[in-house]
């Protein structure tokens, strides 16, 4: 955790800053600078927006529900979203290993167990040796995984490790 701090912290900070400081800023930075060197200098305009507040005011009821909506296209109806997707997923190695937590410590060693004891159970009955072949691959890489390691192969392996 040590070694991963400052690339922790990193993020953090680009995090919050791209998503509130930078984002907020630009908002209001945008505001300002088009009512000042636009609306206030146009007789027409500023009739209908008489003071920055009207102005701020008209932001915020057209732009809001704007905003929403073309997120709301960006994640259902374009391909963009999924091309990050994908992207992030190529990234993240967790897509490759198990997760450290439940997963690692209950919820696969309990599915390799139940595995090992149908494995006991099946042998009883005549089982192909591609079928047992099958069960002690699978069996393999959930032991791989519980211990740490990837199965799969990543698209950016090297990035991962």
């Amino acid at each position: 955790m040590r070694k991963n701090l400052p690339y922790r912290a990193w993020f953090y900070f680009r995090t919050g800053y791209a998503t509130y400081l930078a984002f907020m800023m630009a908002i209001i930075n945008t505001m300002v600078t088009v009512y000042y060197l636009a609306i206030n200098q146009v007789p027409e305009l500023k009739i209908i927006f008489p003071s920055f507040t009207v102005w701020a005011i008209f932001i915020a009821l057209i732009v809001g529900p704007l905003g929403v909506f073309v997120g709301w296209l960006h994640l259902k109806r374009t391909p963009a979203y999924r091309s990050e997707a994908e992207v992030s997923a190529e990234a993240n190695p967790y897509f490759y290993k198990l997760p450290p937590g439940y997963w690692r410590e209950a919820l696969a060693p309990a599915i390799l167990e139940l595995l090992s004891l149908n494995l006991k159970v099946l042998n009883k009955e005549t089982l192909t040796e591609s079928e047992v072949n099958s069960l002690k691959n699978l069996q393999k890489k959930l032991q791989v995984l519980i211990d740490g390691g990837f199965v799969g192969q990543p698209r950016r392996m090297s990035a991962i490790e």
